[in-house]
């Protein structure tokens, strides 16, 4: 004798194909309005991700693609071993650790002082802003214009006795990547500024009420309770400097180096170089090697940052 159950087996087997077709036709013209930015992904993301993976295993060049050569692990051997690419690496280091220091703390004191702000707030506000609209070609090309040997900012320098004549920056091993993080904190601070501020307009009042009557002041109020209330903008601030960081290249290349960083490659960096390799010297393969070793680098230190902010909240 055949159980019921077992006659309902099919029907239940049917019956998920069925219920699956039935939730993707309610909800077709979801997938209708997200088809072109799957399409666009595969074709501009996807696809191009997985060929440069295909690519880091063979000798390839745009200028004769039909003498491409199978190489294994090559690529990546040389791009571990590589001692510019490790070079672009140290330079963007020095610069984001200076970057991230002056770009952040001046963010931070420009929010805690627009908080207290009554008047004039949104002008205040605005003009802090308006370099991070601006192009960042415009803004480098002005930033190394005041910092050349010629420039107003050596000048008031000199006359204050604090250089004794003009600096070539440019030729030095370490002031570049610290002149443009210097430029860069004066078109970016506004970000921190407004992200910052935002967080300090969503810290309960009573917080600080409750401090006050304990007798805590202005610094105290301010360590023990601000910064800490903060440390999500933080954190995001960090995360975000760290990956933009290790992308940059239009600053670089926008105030006159070549794509190898100068003669000295002190203004070299990843992008740059990976740049260099694929279209100045058309080796293709080893240049997605050097994109994805990058993109690995990114995932790790983000990866690391989260799991340092994980086990600090726990």
């Amino acid at each position: 004798m055949v159980s019921s159950r077992a006659l309902d087996a099919p029907e239940r087997a049917g019956a998920a194909p069925s219920s699956l077709f039935l939730r993707i036709k309610r909800s077709r013209w979801g997938y209708i309005f997200v088809s072109p930015w799957v399409v666009l992904y595969l074709f501009f993301g996807l696809y191009p991700l997985v060929l440069s993976f295909y690519l880091t295993f063979f000798d390839y060049s745009f200028v004769t693609p039909e003498n491409r050569t199978f190489v294994g692990l090559g690529n990546w051997i040389d791009g571990v071993t590589d001692s510019l690419f490790w070079k672009s690496l140290y330079n963007i280091v020095l610069n984001q650790t200076t970057f991230i220091v002056l770009k952040n703390g001046l963010g931070l004191i420009t929010a805690a002082l627009l908080v207290r702000i009554t008047w004039g707030a949104r002008l205040f506000r605005t003009i802090y802003f308006l370099p991070v609209i601006t192009s960042t070609v415009v803004l480098m090309t002005i930033g190394d214009n005041l910092a050349s040997p010629g420039g107003p900012v050596q000048k008031v320098l000199i006359d204050a006795g604090l250089i004794a004549g003009p600096v070539f920056w440019k030729s030095d091993d370490t002031l570049p990547m610290i002149i443009i993080a210097l430029i860069n904190t004066w078109k970016w601070f506004g970000i921190s500024t407004i992200i910052l501020l935002a967080g300090m307009y969503g810290i309960d009042p009573r917080l600080y009420e409750a401090a006050v009557v304990d007798g805590a002041k202005g610094w105290q109020l301010f360590r023990y309770i601000t910064l800490p209330m903060l440390r999500p903008q933080l954190f995001f601030l960090l995360v975000v400097d760290i990956i933009n960081g290790l992308q940059m290249f239009t600053e670089v290349f926008s105030i006159g180096f070549n794509v190898y960083g100068g003669i000295n490659h002190q203004a070299l960096t990843p992008v740059l170089y990976l740049y260099a390799q694929a279209f100045d010297r058309s080796n293709v393969g080893y240049a997605s090697t050097l994109g994805l070793l990058l993109a690995f680098l990114i995932a790790l230190l983000t990866a690391l940052q989260f799991r340092f902010v994980r086990a600090e909240a726990e």
